[in-house]
């Protein structure tokens, strides 16, 4: 090999060494490194090219089915550099086997602990700087029994601060029976036993109030957000007084959007059945302190066979109306007043939950799919349905993608942006992801959690999902600017977008995130509308 070759080699290396090196900045980590204060103690992180970054900082402790309280105060300086561990939860929410989706996700899996586990993470430009930066917190999905605040890669907050200047912020909190379950009906200490899970996040939105300066953020400007379980949480949020406008500002509900709760008298049924399954009243209450977590499981399960084996409506495992703490169903039959001037945005995906078996990438016949409807819906509405689902979708050609597109998220979301934008005050923006990952012969679609890496601005963390193609990585920057815009404004419309309306009732205004993304107007409500009338539907009443 000559030596021009030679150093033409050496020229191309070192170009692509230096691009390696200028995406891929230094870690700084030290005693006296990205050390600031909280009310309970200093806490120290580590410098993540140029960005801040502190993990498992302590926002509150509890007892078992108890209130949080404020966490003990520090007299050292408190290394914060490692997640905290998760909640307590079913350990097969850590690993449900081999899968497309399971690959495509790559889910964490973490040590649980139910002490330990009350912690946030937080990613920063600066400390201490006298900027007041937005914050954005985020709410992990998992319904109300799994997940955590580092359930996949993509959750790392670095990029969204770094691209937003936006102060990030991911949270833990009680799930499940631990979470979840309503004990007023022992009384004595366990009177305010309710909506724990929920009261966590409260917690922590008040650590954030009274912390978040010395990090470099604004506590005027919260925006809570979360996917999945997160939405759910987020929209229970909007029902809570102690949060609205005075813990957060703006709010994000992905694939999430619920109208109603569980009342009050059912969630306290619920406790008191499981109480009586596990041989606990008022009179020993204690002893629930004295079971394995595994045997508080097994009781609510024989709870929920006992309380449905005699006809009753009463449930566990998620949040009521207390009276107190959530005062109303978030949206259904109208929003709270007091959250009248949180703007929203709230939207879903195509195709959420319909990948199983690889059904979105198998053929079917025309006369297959026919047969389907006619299963679904009755033979006297196949021709409607396919006439509401072609005005819909008109370019789309293969017969089998009839029956693999979500009703009940984009049902839901449709029905909470109209709750919100009919009460008159702050607007809604809606949107539907339609891109379609590449990944696995395309099995998954526009799956239930496939914009998280895109508005986290994180596709590189989920290769395995995205594809990274040149097409997604310009998808991602529309929707992560979109994200931080909002969170700044509570607006999303961005440069990179065609105009965004504020959703109305009237007009359905719903921005289509694709390779080529446009706002779309009632296209697909009469087909939404439809489905949703029939009895299935009428399941996920909660939505």
């Amino acid at each position: 090999m000559n030596k021009q070759i030679i150093f033409i080699l050496i020229a191309v290396y070192a170009l692509i060494a230096s691009d390696v090196y200028a995406q891929s900045g230094p870690i700084l980590a030290g005693e006296n490194i990205a050390v600031t204060s909280t009310k309970y103690g200093k806490v120290r992180g580590y410098i993540d090219d140029g960005i801040y970054a502190f993990k498992g900082i302590p926002y509150a402790k509890a007892e078992r089915f108890m209130p949080a309280q404020a966490p003990d105060k520090w007299d050292d300086v408190r290394q914060c550099t490692i997640y905290g561990p998760q909640a307590m939860q079913n350990k097969a929410q850590n690993w449900t086997g081999q899968s497309d989706d399971n690959f495509g996700f790559q889910f964490s899996r973490e040590p649980m602990d139910e002490k330990e586990s009350f912690v946030l993470n937080v990613w920063s430009q600066g400390l201490n700087d006298g900027k007041k930066r937005p914050v954005w917190v985020w709410l992990h999905g998992g319904g109300y029994a799994g997940g955590s605040g580092n359930q996949l890669p993509c959750f790392d907050g670095r990029s969204m601060a770094d691209k937003g200047d936006i102060v990030v912020v991911t949270i833990n909190h009680r799930l499940n029976v631990l979470g979840y379950t309503d004990l007023r009906g022992l009384g004595g200490k366990y009177s305010e036993s309710v909506n724990l899970g929920m009261r966590d996040i409260v917690a922590a939105l008040q650590w954030i109030k009274d912390n978040i300066e010395n990090f470099g953020g604004d506590p005027g400007s919260v925006t809570i957000s979360g996917q999945s379980g997160g939405g759910m949480k987020v929209s229970t949020l909007m029902a809570m007084p102690s949060a609205v406008g005075v813990l957060f500002h703006k709010a994000i509900v992905q694939s999430g959007a619920i109208n109603t709760l569980e009342s009050g008298e059912n969630s306290k049924a619920f406790g008191l059945a499981f109480a009586a399954a596990l041989g606990v009243n008022s009179r020993n209450a204690d002893k629930l302190n004295d079971f394995t977590y595994e045997e508080l499981v097994a009781a609510e399960r024989l709870a929920s066979g006992v309380l449905r084996a005699a006809g009753s409506e009463a449930r566990g495992g998620a949040p009521s109306i207390d009276g107190k703490y959530i005062t109303q169903s978030p949206f259904d039959p109208a929003p709270a007043e007091f959250a009248k001037d949180i703007p929203m945005l709230i939207g879903c995906n195509l195709n959420e939950f319909n990948y199983y078996n690889r059904a979105l990438i198998t053929p079917k016949t025309m006369a297959e799919v026919k047969a389907s409807i006619a299963e679904r819906y009755g033979a006297e509405n196949v021709d409607k349905y396919i006439s509401l689902y072609k005005e819909a979708y008109p370019n789309e050609t293969e017969p089998h993608r009839m029956l693999v597109f979500d009703t009940n998220f984009r049902g839901g979301a449709l029905s909470q942006a109209t709750f919100k934008s009919k009460q008159g005050g702050a607007p809604v923006y809606n949107y539907l992801l339609t891109w379609q990952s590449p990944v696995n012969d395309g099995s998954l679609g526009a799956a239930h959690g496939m914009e998280l890496s895109f508005m986290f601005n994180n596709i590189e963390l989920a290769r395995t999902l995205t594809g990274c193609t040149k097409e997604a990585y310009e998808l991602e920057d529309k929707i992560s600017s979109a994200w931080i815009n909002f969170i700044k404004t509570g607006n999303p419309n961005a440069k990179n977008l065609p105009e965004w309306d504020a959703f109305t009732s009237e007009t359905g205004a719903t921005m289509i995130f694709d390779n080529e993304c446009k706002v779309l107007y009632n296209h697909d409500k009469a087909l939404i509308d439809f489905i949703r009338s029939f009895p299935l539907a009428r399941l996920f009443r909660r939505r």
